[in-house]
């Protein structure tokens, strides 16, 4: 009888892990550490969304919903995504609530990628969307962005990537992590070469309500773009909601019925709890919001501030909450400089190459952290680059 050596999967053998999450767990065990690595609001799930919650559980809500997620939820973000972004979609066919917007990537993935299908990946970009293409059977195919060019990929560069096995291409704006946003003559000038080709869209629009300096613009509003676009969003980054794991996808009926029967097998449905607090977010929670959006552009401006003062070249981000600063002046490469940082000043960040090959030579710090701790760790920085230069 033949022993097997090993019973994982290949696909999964030759993932490699998360590089954030190798920092966090170093960061973890030592005391009086200032993160600026974790990607989530420091601000608390607001008080009227968390008692919808508890009012749903004291009302005995705590069977199954619908697969596709709560009727009035849906309806909701019908009107939020039509008042908000221009874009109509039937929330009794064209929106699933999800487990967070990661899910909603990994089933939307499953239900386009054939095997040997590309993917068009934008970098530096979030950790998870080569390995998704590639659990999906799918070939992932980077396009580095420049830092000149404020990391915003060209029609012209995405044109150069397409080749006759190019299915879909993904874009995120704002952008994890340089907080790009791309703006509706970048938008038009992409949506151009994705008709031309006949090609599907992933959109990450999960940070659609942190864009700062203009109207967040999702390509599905564009002309002859909504039937080709699949637009990824949630509560965790704008609503503060992170640990709720609530995201939702909006497609044409076509392609939405083909996620909604991964959806059902995988998941069956979002927590009902979380989705309760969802409609109050949308309900009531967009004050809240937009002074948490206030809040983030004026750290923003004092962290990008200080670390072009340092030294340390940062573009403004249009939105999101990360700071990506160059750190090639000091001669170390990305997870040299976040280790080091973090061994003698006790600040942790991102090492850009997590993201790509183009984020070597940068680090992602976030700002979402108060102002206090901002400063303390921008004192340190400044310490630690002297140091070193």
């Amino acid at each position: 009888m033949t022993t097997k050596t090993s019973y994982i999967a290949q696909s999964v053998k030759n993932l490699k892990p998360s590089g954030i999450r190798k920092f966090f767990d170093l960061a973890a065990n030592m005391e009086g550490v200032i993160s600026l690595g974790v990607g989530e609001p420091d601000f608390i799930t607001s008080w009227t969304v968390r008692e919808a919650a508890i009012l749903s559980l004291e009302q005995g809500y705590t069977s199954y919903t619908a697969n596709a997620g709560l009727l009035e939820l849906r309806e909701k973000i019908a009107r939020y995504m039509k008042d908000g972004y221009s874009v109509d979609y039937d929330p009794k066919t064209e929106i699933i609530v999800t487990v967070g917007a990661s899910q909603a990537l990994d089933i939307s993935m499953r239900a386009i990628i054939d095997q040997g299908d590309e993917v068009i990946i934008v970098e530096p970009g979030f950790v998870s969307y080569v390995p998704l293409v590639q659990l999906a059977g799918g070939v992932p195919v980077t396009v580095e962005t420049k830092p000149e060019n404020g990391f915003k990929v060209t029609a012209e560069e995405l044109e150069a990537a397409i080749t006759s096995k190019t299915k879909a291409v993904l874009l995120c704006s704002p952008n994890n992590p340089t907080g790009t946003v791309l703006e509706r003559g970048n938008l038009e000038s992409l949506a151009e070469v994705i008709r031309k080709h006949d090609l599907v869209v992933f959109s990450d629009e999960i940070y659609a309500e942190l864009a700062y300096d203009s109207h967040h613009v999702s390509i599905a509003s564009l002309e002859d773009m909504r039937k080709r676009t699949i637009v990824i969003n949630g509560f965790s980054k704008g609503f503060a909601m992170t640990g709720w794991r609530l995201g939702y996808i909006c497609a044409p009926e076509e392609i939405a019925s083909s996620l909604l029967k991964i959806h059902q097998y995988a998941m069956m449905c979002a927590s009902t709890p979380a989705q309760y607090a969802a409609v109050e977010a949308l309900d009531k929670g967009m004050d809240d919001v937009m002074e948490m959006k206030r809040s983030y552009r004026h750290r923003r401006h004092y962290f990008v501030d200080s670390l072009n003062e340092l030294g340390l070249t940062c573009h403004t981000p249009g939105g999101a909450f990360y700071a990506f600063p160059s750190i090639q002046k000091t001669g170390m490469s990305s997870g040299e400089f976040a280790e080091k940082l973090l061994m003698e000043e006790k600040v942790a960040v991102v090492p850009g190459n997590v993201f790509g090959k183009g984020g070597e030579g940068f680090i992602r710090c976030s700002y979402a952290s108060s102002m206090e701790q901002l400063q303390e760790a921008v004192k340190r920085m400044k310490r630690f680059v002297e140091n070193h230069s």
